[in-house]
């Protein structure tokens, strides 16, 4: 009787343990999937929106600086782009 009880009692805290670690497991990564979740809206919240007045001034800017635009050209484009 008192091997049956030992046996018993063997099975049951190595099942315990199993369990017990299967439970932390799951804990981790609850708790890092919402980790990830939290930060992921905070790394894409810096990317805004350009004005696209802006953007195309900016370009117009390049194209005029790399040669592509003349003086005459980049003032005009500028002045549509700006609604002159």
């Amino acid at each position: 009787m008192a091997g049956r009880t030992a046996v018993v009692a063997g099975t049951a805290t190595a099942v315990s343990g199993r369990v017990a670690r299967r439970q932390q497991g799951k804990w981790a990564q609850q708790e890092q999937q919402q980790y990830e979740q939290q930060a992921a809206p905070q790394a894409a919240a810096p990317a805004q929106q350009e004005d696209p007045t802006t953007a195309k001034l900016r370009e117009l800017g390049e194209l005029h600086q790399s040669g592509v635009l003349t003086d005459e050209e980049f003032a005009a484009a500028k002045a549509k782009a700006l609604g002159i």
